[in-house]
């Protein structure tokens, strides 16, 4: 890596740039959260019948094991059935009823409101997510042990980045023992770093009502947090294949009463964990988020809830993981349509890299399955951006030249306008009768410039000589400035003063803020 300098060119140009270059209000800017896709549709219609029929066939016949007693008993008042073998099996119009009673679109509060998702249809936003384990150091072309510090500067850095929407923890806080510590640490750092929307996930069921008293100081209030929640719980409720996650059940059961909203995690990998063949994979994890949505409905009808189909594949020559696949950018893409299907508002993940480093195979792994996901409208794309080694490592280089590369996968899910008042040859008239022969300063150009166009902010589309003139800066390079340019302004933590007193009156809390 090379250091930058000023380039020396400078004046006329680079004003007019300057000025054409302010930000824009969001209504009207190129690409923004929320933008609908659907365009992409690996699976026909009859796909899509085929795959819900064999879904109702599996929660009918072969339904789930290793519920907990209180979920047993919930799903059994609801009109599922237990069999002698324990497993817990669903009837066709149990399955039906609770996707009626299942809310089309959720509201995905922010504390601050600028950032509130509304998620349904075929809205399309993109976060974090992951539970990597190592940082990646980028200059020393290494990993680490990610800790609480590295977790806190995350969300900071994905505060400050436009085109990430939400903030799910990214890394485990290695540096923390105790499961109840890391827990509380994890939302605090999450919650001091951001205001975004934030995704957790809960040890055990006993830690809940921790959890659920810390949020309550950041909101102000049980009150408060109940009408407005900011934070969502990640939950792996089932073990693929077709097997529920004990403990997990029960802290999703307490959360749901403590009214935090839900992401139904179906975590199967293909080849392993769950079918290779990608179809039957989606009907899997599509039976087993069935499953979750009758729990949820049947603990609190309505509850908000995240169909969370995550299917995962295998590289089958080595039983490893494989995100950065074009396989698991289908398998996003057709989960996208089942949740649609359903009319649920649902989520998977998409931007995982396989490469250690942020480099060409990263951009590529990154770039298809983003762009595949955003075009399908899947709702929540999660670890989207930053996740490296099949998600063993995480890199806050890699987030800030991910915010460029979903920049891009946007404006793709925004498409082509070929609206009247933009299909129109009176550019072309006036440019060739009238004018230079050329668009360069045309009025229709300047007006479209930041309102249809999308600039990186990293990426760098300078001219050989123009980045000679700079001493040859490369994107690591210009992405670690950037990382250290948000730190440097970001104001710690976002919490009053107030209430960081409180929360470490009552709480053990590691992060250094």
């Amino acid at each position: 890596m090379t250091e930058a300098k000023p380039a020396r060119r400078s004046g006329g140009r680079a004003a007019r740039i300057k000025v054409r270059s302010k930000p824009l209000e969001d209504s009207v800017r190129p690409v923004r959260g929320g933008m609908e896709g659907g365009t992409f549709r690996p699976l026909s219609k009859s796909d899509i019948q085929k795959v819900h029929s064999a879904a109702l066939d599996a929660l009918e016949i072969i339904g789930l094991s290793n519920a907990p007693e209180s979920g047993t008993e919930i799903l059994k008042n609801s009109g599922a059935i237990q069999g002698d073998d324990g497993r817990i099996r669903f009837p066709r119009s149990l399955v039906e009823d609770k996707i009626d009673v299942a809310p089309s679109e959720i509201d995905l509060c922010a504390r601050d409101s600028r950032f509130d998702l509304r998620v349904g249809g075929k809205r399309v936003y993109y976060g974090t997510a992951g539970a990597a384990v190592h940082v990646v150091d980028v200059e020393n072309r290494d990993y680490r042990a990610s800790t609480s510090a590295d977790l806190y500067r995350a969300a900071q850095i994905a505060h400050a980045l436009d085109n990430i929407h939400f903030f799910q923890r990214t890394m485990v806080c290695c540096d923390i023992v105790d499961n109840f510590d890391l827990d509380i640490n994890t939302v605090y750092a999450c919650c001091a770093g951001t205001s975004k929307h934030v995704g957790t996930s809960i040890s055990e069921p006993e830690f809940a009502d921790g959890v659920l008293r810390l949020l309550h100081i950041i909101a102000g209030g049980e009150k408060e947090w109940r009408d407005r929640p900011f934070v969502s719980l990640s939950d792996c409720f089932v073990v693929p294949p077709m097997n529920f996650a004990e403990e997990s059940c029960r802290t999703m059961e307490r959360c749901i009463q403590g009214g935090m909203p839900i992401l139904l995690l179906s975590a199967g990998q293909a080849g392993a964990t769950a079918p290779a063949d990608l179809a039957t994979a989606i009907v899997q994890t599509v039976a087993e988020c069935l499953a979750g949505v009758v729990y949820v409905n049947s603990v609190r009808p309505g509850h908000p809830a995240i169909f969370g189909t995550w299917p995962f594949v295998s590289d089958l020559r080595t039983g490893a993981m494989s995100g950065g696949s074009g396989e698991q950018a289908l398998l996003a893409a057709g989960c996208a349509q089942m949740h649609h299907f359903y009319g649920l508002p649902g989520g998977a993940a998409a931007g995982i890299a396989d490469s250690k480093l942020p480099d060409m195979q990263a951009g590529w792994e990154q770039a298809i399955s983003n762009v595949l996901a955003g075009l399908s409208g899947l709702n929540m794309i999660y670890e989207s951006a930053g996740m490296h080694a099949s998600l063993l490592g995480f890199s806050p280089e890699s987030l800030i030249l991910g915010n460029d590369l979903i920049g891009q996968a946007l404006r793709c899910v925004r498409g082509i306008d070929i609206s009247d008042d933009k299909i129109s040859i009176e550019a072309i008239r006036s440019v060739c009768l009238e004018g230079p022969g050329h668009y360069l300063g045309h009025p229709q150009t300047l007006g479209l410039m930041q309102r249809d166009y999308v600039y990186p902010a990293v990426a760098d589309r300078s001219s050989p000589k123009e980045w000679i003139e700079r001493r040859k800066p490369d994107l690591i390079f210009s992405a670690t400035s950037r990382k250290n340019q948000i730190l440097a302004d970001s104001r710690s933590p976002l919490l009053t003063p107030d209430t960081d007193e409180k929360i470490k009156s009552e709480f053990n809390i590691v992060v250094q803020t």
